[in-house]
């Protein structure tokens, strides 16, 4: 809607009527004056005059109002958008070593891969972090930042849509994932620090060890949410017929339950879409939402569109006048 933060300016809108309407003085005065007979002039003379006189009024009453409108600093005020008032960092770490393309999740009754449904799922829960800052760690063998602290969500769940598996090899470096995240937290000392770890397997590569990590996170006073996610029972052909294996076999849930409890944080276990979508549900009661937002409205200047139509409305009025001066001679 529009609005003014000058609205009072508009009483002088009528002042040129006032002006207008005041009344004139006297010039009926008898004068010694040579009196020549009137010319008869035209019809179409007549009209040209009065023409003539009324456009520089008209000009003059466009220009004035245009420039009234302006000085009352007309505004557009926009939606209202949530601020948030509290600092939370959540930091999101996402493994994508080779083990992640197993197909053993069960998600809405069809069998997918661990990221597919990781992806659906995990991107539910980021839409609903309003308020929070979330960046994005991919991790494999190296850990790097895909999406660095922001409020933007919608970049953060198009960062991990388009997560591809082998992009940083096949190994799993946890001890990595969760360095690159403290580092990227030490840039700001007074927040809600969460790191969410996501992994199907155990620390099979990296710089530093998930030992080492874990005294980081402590130093920084971070909170980690392990979650390890694979099926416990799969069937799977052979020459031999269908047997029944364990494609979580590898999964170190000792370490992350550590990582999580010597933070401060839990440890989950997510052996299908429905486990993840609970595991989700819980960490938003953990980690509540901020209730309490303080809310803005953009306001957006308009006052140039008046001066510019007004300048126009000038030039042209200007040109005009000249140019028929210029054929009358």
């Amino acid at each position: 809607m529009i609005t003014f933060a000058w609205p009072w300016l508009l009483l002088l809108l009528p002042l040129p009527l006032l002006v207008y309407w005041l009344p004139k003085k006297n010039t009926d005065q008898v004068s010694a004056a040579l009196i020549m007979p009137q010319l008869i002039e035209s019809h179409s003379v007549s009209e040209t005059r009065q023409t003539s006189k009324k456009a520089p009024l008209i000009v003059l009453t466009l220009c004035w109002l245009l420039t009234v409108l302006a000085l009352s600093q007309p505004q557009w005020l926009g939606d209202a958008i949530d601020i948030p008032t509290e600092g939370r960092e959540m930091m999101i770490a996402v493994d994508l070593s080779g083990s992640m393309q197993i197909e053993d999740m069960q998600l809405n009754g069809n069998t997918v891969n661990r990221l597919n449904m990781l992806k659906v799922v995990l991107g539910d829960f980021i839409q609903r972090r309003v308020g929070d800052r979330l960046g994005l760690i991919l991790f494999a063998d190296d850990a790097y930042m895909q999406t660095p602290m922001t409020f933007d969500r919608k970049t953060v769940k198009q960062m991990l849509d388009e997560s591809v598996l082998g992009l940083v090899g096949q190994k799993t470096a946890i001890g990595d994932a969760i360095g690159l995240a403290v580092k990227r937290f030490d840039a700001k000392q007074k927040s809600n620090k969460v790191l969410l770890l996501l992994t199907d397997g155990q620390n099979t590569a990296g710089k530093i060890s998930p030992e080492q990590a874990l005294e980081l996170a402590i130093a920084k006073d971070i909170t980690i949410y392990s979650i390890g996610i694979g099926a416990d029972v799969m069937l799977q052909k052979s020459l031999f017929g269908t047997r029944r294996v364990n494609p979580s076999s590898e999964l170190d849930e000792q370490t992350l339950t550590k990582l999580a409890e010597d933070t401060g944080g839990k440890y989950f276990r997510a052996r299908d879409g429905q486990d993840m979508s609970e595991i989700y549900q819980l960490l938003d009661q953990l980690e509540p939402l901020e209730q309490e937002q303080q809310q803005m409205r953009p306001l957006t200047a308009l006052f140039y569109f008046p001066v510019a139509l007004a300048l126009l409305i000038s030039m042209f009025y200007f040109l005009a006048t000249n140019f028929i001066r210029f054929n009358r001679k």
